[in-house]
């Protein structure tokens, strides 16, 4: 990693990956953002000239299929999930210089840009491929539009691909059975010219670059067995329709999203750099002395470090100084589940606790590593609760009140010089740490001095000395001490809590300056203490899992764009024995009434008549159905399910639903030949 001396401000460029404008952002999503953010408002902190810019990943067929579905335009529909996946970024304090799309004219001119140069150096064939062809939409089917049942396991609505209930791997044409995911029509194969960039031809470089300290030794280490496999050109084209840039001189061919998408971070920066008046030049010219590191997740470490290295090179732009991969998002030791609750949207997360508590989680369990991370739920607000309001917090809550009622807040003079040294000391060791990607050890750090300073308040018994004649002088130096180790801690701190360091910035009265931490607060006046941050309560979490059960995300990644998520891909459930399936009572039921429910926005209240009765049920189905399109109709319900309170009521079993999500959840059964009550088999 290229580092410049401490007395030389670093110029740095710093990206993370694009969210695809499919859907919302989950928890698996924030862990890179918190990563990289945290990372950033260091450098800054430290005086560096450092920006951080992303944007939206708005092209691909996936975004093209949902606007038609929802009957707006793909314009309007990647404008509004821009937006709110800004807001999620806002809330949770990510703080980017510059937030773009990669729909723009920024992005245009450099993709073509790029092609040509490519072009121009002779490393872009093309030739005739045969794919899957969808006759009724009248377009190409990627793998992973195309289901039917495996070959091998005979399991029914698998991807084109590889089966998620065996694990088999296939092609299209060996499904059984295989239909369009778009249409449902039996797709046909048929033949057109793509176009296909030459990457075998930068092996060599290649080789070079990845182990040149770009990456981590165990990514470096995954690339080389590919790279020893050796290469395959590269599939930058795709065929109308597709939502994205038209190739230059090829009408109806249209850049592959994963072509335009890293180019993004480009025109990310342009688009910044034309606004401030920043020299674009400096930082991606060929011999640039500016640092670009890209955070990203691991499940995209192909892209990042052979294509995108291999283009930039090809196309006469510099290299990144650095890729760093992190690992996915387990929940509870599993999997993000959406049946239990554990795929937690930014969103409902946000309308249940504070951003602060997930980003110091994150950030006391991060290295440097790809290695996986767990959101224990348990743990997560236990150290909170002993970290953060246990330990410093609680230093200043401890030794503020006497500074204000007893010396009209005004600090004395520091006594424990030797030990207000250690804090100080201890900044060089975490500049080491926060370098290095190593947050968690720099926790772990930060709390040990924690320690020491609680430690100092509980010997020295400020609350002891309060009632005792003559002590006042004792008393103030003893808070005053403690004090000035609080302002050394939530420095540190301040990368990871932006929002708590701005207010101990009011309460002390005094800025937070990494660079000047010798500095100390000594016949100063502070602002009267306010509670910094609050207990998490296990109820908070309880009522955030019992939300994120009620809803699905809109989008889960595509067949053409992967999810950037760092959220491990959802497994089949754990096998159960037939005996426990034997238990489940599904039954035939007829939607008596049906009606919104106040306050919800996607559930339908239902009454379903049994046939001996009826129950109320809550169904999370508003946006594929209007209540009175419902009544009347048929639909299959699990009626043995333990009765279930809510918010909004008691839920008296489920119904059963299929489907992706948004307007496509279908849950009625046909009509003819079935009675309420009549139990399913």
């Amino acid at each position: 990693m290229t580092q410049a001396s401490s007395k030389q401000q670093r110029d740095i460029l710093v990206t993370s990956a694009l969210p695809y404008a499919n859907g919302p952002i989950h928890l698996g999503h924030m862990l890179e953002y918190i990563q990289t953010d945290i990372w950033v408002r260091y450098q800054n902190m430290r005086g560096q000239n450092c920006y951080y810019v992303c944007a939206d990943d708005a092209h691909g067929t996936a975004i093209m299929l949902r606007a038609e579905r929802e009957g707006i335009t793909p314009e309007q529909l990647i404008d509004r999930i821009r937006e709110e996946h800004q807001q999620d970024f806002r809330d949770f304090q990510i703080r980017f210089d510059n937030y773009y799309t990669t729909h723009s004219e920024e992005n245009r001119e450099f993709s073509e840009y790029i092609y040509r140069q490519l072009q121009n150096n002779g490393h872009i064939a093309t030739r005739k491929i045969t794919q899957s062809f969808d006759p009724e939409k009248n377009m190409f089917l990627a793998d992973r539009f195309i289901k039917g049942t495996c070959p091998s396991c005979k399991a029914e609505d698998q991807y084109g691909d590889n089966c998620e209930a065996c694990g088999a791997t296939y092609t299209p044409a060996e499904l059984i059975n295989p239909q369009s995911a778009v249409s449902g029509a039996t797709p046909i194969e048929k033949e057109s010219e793509h176009y296909f960039f030459r990457l075998p031809e930068f092996s060599d470089f290649l080789t070079r670059w990845t182990r040149s300290g770009t990456l981590q030794p165990q990514v470096a280490n995954k690339l080389a067995e590919w790279l020893d496999a050796g290469l395959q050109e590269w599939d930058i084209s795709r065929d109308a329709p597709y939502f994205g840039f038209e190739i230059p001189d090829a009408p109806g061919k249209f850049f592959y999203v994963w072509l335009d998408a890293p180019i993004g971070y480009l025109a990310s920066f342009k688009n910044l750099c034309n606004r401030e008046g920043i020299d674009f030049e400096h930082f991606w010219k060929a011999d640039s002395t500016a640092e670009v590191y890209h955070f990203i997740g691991k499940d995209i470490i192909n892209f990042h470090a052979l294509f995108w290295p291999a283009i930039l090179h090809d196309a006469g732009f510099r290299t990144p100084t650095a890729v760093w991969a992190h690992g996915f998002v387990t929940v509870n030791g599993k999997k993000m589940s959406k049946s239990r609750g554990t795929f937690i949207m930014a969103r409902t997360y946000l309308e249940h606790l504070h951003p602060e508590y997930l980003r110091y989680y994150f950030a006391a369990k991060l290295t440097s590593t790809v290695d996986d991370m767990d959101l224990n739920l348990e743990d997560f607000a236990t150290r909170v609760n002993s970290d953060l309001v246990g330990k410093v917090v609680n230093i200043a809550s401890r030794s503020a009140g006497f500074i204000t009622k007893r010396f009209d807040g005004k600090l004395g003079n520091i006594t424990e010089h030797a030990k207000l040294k250690q804090f100080i000391d201890a900044g060089e060791e975490l500049e080491t740490l926060y370098e290095g990607r190593e947050f968690g050890q720099a926790m772990r750090r930060i709390m040990a001095l924690a320690d020491i300073a609680n430690q100092y308040v509980n010997d020295e018994q400020p609350w002891v000395l309060a009632k005792q004649e003559g002590q006042d002088e004792q008393l103030q130096a003893i808070c005053t001490n403690a004090l000035n180790m609080f302002h050394l801690l939530i420095t540190y701190l301040a990368p990871v809590l932006p929002e708590t360091a701005k207010a101990s910035e009011h309460f002390l009265n005094a800025a937070l300056d990494w660079n000047n931490r010798s500095e100390r607060l000594e016949n100063h006046s502070i602002n009267k203490f306010k509670p910094l941050m609050k207990r998490v309560e296990m109820k908070q979490i309880e009522k955030m899992l019992e939300a994120s059960k009620e809803q699905l995300p809109a989008g889960k990644g595509t067949p053409e764009q992967a999810d950037n998520s760092g959220a491990a891909p959802e497994p089949i459930a754990d096998e159960i024995e037939f005996d426990d399936f034997a238990k489940v009572d599904l039954r035939v039921v007829k939607i008596v009434k049906a009606e919104h429910v106040e306050g919800a926005d996607k559930l339908l209240r239902l009454t379903l008549d049994l046939g001996q009765g009826e129950r109320n049920v809550f169904a999370g189905i508003k946006s594929a159905y209007n209540p009175e399109d419902l009544e009347g109709r048929l639909t299959v319900m699990v009626a043995n399910l333990k009765p279930r309170k809510m918010k909004f009521g008691v839920s008296e079993g489920m119904v059963l639903a299929a489907g992706p999500g948004g307007k496509d959840i279908f849950i009625l059964s046909p009509d003819s030949g079935a009675t309420p009550g009549m139990r399913v088999m």
